[in-house]
């Protein structure tokens, strides 16, 4: 699965293969599934149409949230799509900002595709 969101008003792509869970691991030394499946527990419940919004997120739960891992989520999926971009810190730079309440949402779908089986 693949789209194109913007970041600082600049497009880039972001890609969800086979190898995301692997790269993520070669990059960041942890296991992509687990890093996924607690952010999802943070924010279990807190979907709307399918889709979560950071901002409806409670208090005490975006306390549990580690924001570098959504980073690294976000750093991943676009080198997957792009095996030209830079390491992640140097990546991040190139960036005056990342919105992730606004990023999030436009990935969420990625990320799902990547644990979600698909029915015959």
């Amino acid at each position: 699965m693949e789209k194109t969101i913007y970041i600082d008003d600049k497009p880039v792509r972001l890609k969800s293969t086979a190898a995301t869970a692997m790269r993520y691991k070669a990059q960041f030394k942890k296991d992509y599934f687990s890093e996924l499946l607690k952010l999802a527990k943070v924010f279990s419940g807190q979907e709307k149409d399918g889709e979560i919004d950071l901002q409806d997120i409670s208090y005490e739960n975006m306390g549990l949230v580690d924001f570098e891992v959504l980073y690294n989520f976000i750093w991943v999926l676009a080198k997957t799509a792009d095996k030209s971009i830079p390491e992640p810190l140097e990546w991040l730079d190139g960036f005056d900002s990342m919105p992730i309440a606004d990023i999030f949402p436009e990935i969420s779908e990625l990320l799902q595709s990547s644990i979600e089986s698909k029915k015959k």
